[in-house]
């Protein structure tokens, strides 16, 4: 069983910094394509940014393009996201997900496999 452990978010002041990790455990594929997805009050989930830790390869929303960082540790099975320049939109739930390959389009929410989520609040 594939389990997902999101930790890392909380408050911070715009133009603040917040390191979001998501271990997992119990994946016996050598490679996985892991996802931060993000959900606002009201609003639908959307795509952050993913790796697919067989190349290494990354993808990024426009949005946030240049100010987070995605990376991974293969040893500890541990995917982070490095979030800067934090703006009040980035205030949601983010969610770790992982599948064997990415979906076509990486940012679709068709992952197989979902954390429990960890708030993220961007004050003004």
């Amino acid at each position: 069983q594939v389990q997902l452990v999101e930790s890392g978010g909380g408050s911070v002041q715009a133009g603040g910094s917040l390191i979001l990790s998501c271990a997992a455990s119990g994946y016996t594929y050598a490679s996985a394509c892991m996802g931060w997805f993000r959900q606002a009050p009201g609003k639908e989930r959307e795509g952050v940014a993913a790796i697919y830790t067989g190349s290494g390869s990354t993808y990024y929303a426009d949005s946030v393009e240049g100010r987070f960082t995605i990376s991974q540790d293969n040893s500890e099975n541990t995917v982070y996201l490095q979030m800067n320049s934090l703006k009040p939109e980035d205030t949601a739930m983010y969610y770790c997900a992982a599948d064997r390959f990415c979906p076509l389009n990486w940012n679709d929410p068709e992952y197989n496999y979902w954390g429990q989520g960890t708030q993220v609040t961007v004050s003004s």
